[in-house]
């Protein structure tokens, strides 16, 4: 199959082969989309909460009904092990009930005392809203950006990674199979060299983007030069610290599916794992257990807990990483060796020995290798973890006292003490240095795309 600069193409990671093509938007059809968006918006402003409610209640009913349609997309598209594929749709549906049930509470008027008789707050929606979301989770990412953005009046306009374009088109199939108000979510299949047009479209209100620095820095840009606000979750090169008096087996146990799920393609996965030096070699040899026992394999397959990387490049430049750090004395204990045969598999890799300015510690590996970096005490192991121009999330592994009291001096969006680093409906996440800047989920994600309301109602009191 040939794939033309007009078509966006999904390529199945296990195999190499060409599995779906679909149009790219064009310029009149981008300006078509957001026109809908507009149009729908002026109503969808003004019903209330529970009638926006019952949509997402609706929208996720169907993803829990039709999980066996709707994994197998992303297991096709970008590699993901069944397993994990039926827990993300599961994941989505649980954002969109989440904000279905509390988006009236998180955004209840503020009273606040002032010279007048009455003031507060009260927060409204903004307008359409454009989604640029990336391939690793697409389903998740998706809710986590539409529902608090739907739940808070505005509409949503969802430029997916072109390469999941069978998982893009249908997740807005999901709101067309519910009776969704027409234009209230809609799936731009667009080529990444066309965001440009979306975001300056003048109705387009604000932009949330989610993926890489590089990218990041130019969405944002395009947007602040045209006065819109953005969220941006970007890359992360996570630190994550071992201490000695950490439960060990636990922490070897948790920091092994942290590096490996989806293949290891987690922007808040554990990178760089900082293991104080006492415990280290026994560490070491407890994840080394853990790795070296894990499944790699058919994506397809129930016994699969490892599968593909999702792109040639992306396997070209994870090689890249290990093979440079290991000429510059980083130890390999397990894999770091291209696999023969069709797909774009990449064997449990883990790194000892790793130093501050090896490729593996300096940028973000995204793919199942782990990293281990030794430290003398617990102030070296923070100088470490913080020593990054990253900052997305981190895991202590100590008591909790002695955690709670380090993750202050933790230069992260996010830590976990004593538990894995992930994304919860319930708790804001998002990152700072050039992790992104914005927060989604919780009550703080549903905030960023509003108009923060002051009301000042008189006659002024004396």
């Amino acid at each position: 199959m040939t794939v033309t600069t007009e078509t966006l193409a999904a390529v199945d990671p296990s195999t190499g082969e060409v599995v779906r093509e679909v149009p790219a938007a064009g310029p009149d059809e981008i300006t078509a989309t957001i026109d809908r968006a507009h149009q729908a918006y002026r109503s969808w402003r003004e019903t209330s909460f529970a009638e926006r409610a019952e949509v997402l209640r609706a929208v996720a009913r169907y993803m829990r009904e039709h999980t066996e349609e709707l994994a197998p997309l992303m297991t096709e598209e970008m590699g993901k092990p069944i397993t994990e594929a039926r827990g993300e749709v599961a994941k989505a549906a649980w954002a969109a009930e989440h904000y279905a049930t509390h988006a009236e509470e998180y955004l209840a008027p503020e009273t606040l005392g002032s010279d007048a008789t009455s003031s507060y707050v009260q927060y409204l929606p903004l307008g359409p809203v454009l989604g640029v979301l990336p391939w690793n989770a697409p389903f998740w990412l998706a809710f986590r950006f539409c529902a608090p953005a739907l739940m808070a009046g505005n509409t949503c306009v969802m430029k997916h990674d072109p390469h999941v374009p069978g998982c893009a088109a249908a997740i807005a199939q999901v709101f067309d199979a519910v009776g969704a108000p027409a234009g209230i979510f809609q799936a731009l299949q667009a080529r990444t060299a066309d965001v440009e047009q979306a975001v300056r479209d003048p109705r387009i209100q604000a932009v949330s983007f989610t993926g890489s620095d590089r990218a990041g820095s130019v969405v944002a840009s395009i947007a602040a030069s045209e006065i819109k606000p953005a969220v941006l979750e970007l890359g992360g090169s996570d630190p994550c610290l071992i201490l000695a008096d950490a439960d060990l087996r636990q922490a070897a146990d948790v920091v092994a599916l942290s590096r490996i799920i989806n293949a290891g393609q987690s922007c808040i996965a554990a990178k760089r794992i900082i293991v104080e030096r006492s415990v280290h070699e026994e560490f070491v040899e407890l994840l080394s257990e853990r790795l070296a026992a894990l499944v790699v394999g058919d994506p397809r397959e129930e016994t699969t807990q490892v599968g593909p990387i999702a792109r040639a490049d992306l396997r070209e430049n994870l090689h890249r990483q290990v093979t440079e750090s290991v000429a510059a004395g980083a130890t390999c204990v397990l894999g770091g060796e291209l696999p023969d045969g069709p797909g774009y598999y990449y064997p449990v890799t883990l790194l000892t020995d790793v130093t501050p300015g090896m490729k593996a510690c300096t940028e973000e590996t995204f793919g199942p290798v782990a990293v281990v970096m030794a430290a003398e005490d617990a102030e070296e192991a923070i100088a470490l973890a913080n020593d990054t121009p990253y900052g997305l999330a981190a895991g202590v592994w100590t008591t909790a006292e002695r955690g709670e009291a380090m993750a202050r001096r933790i230069e992260a969006g996010q830590v976990a003490v004593n538990g894995i680093v992930k994304t919860d409906p319930r708790l804001p996440s998002g990152g700072i240095k050039r992790s992104g800047y914005g927060r989604e989920l919780g009550p703080h994600g549903i905030k960023e795309f509003v108009n923060a309301q002051q009301v000042w109602v008189g006659p002024k009191v004396e």
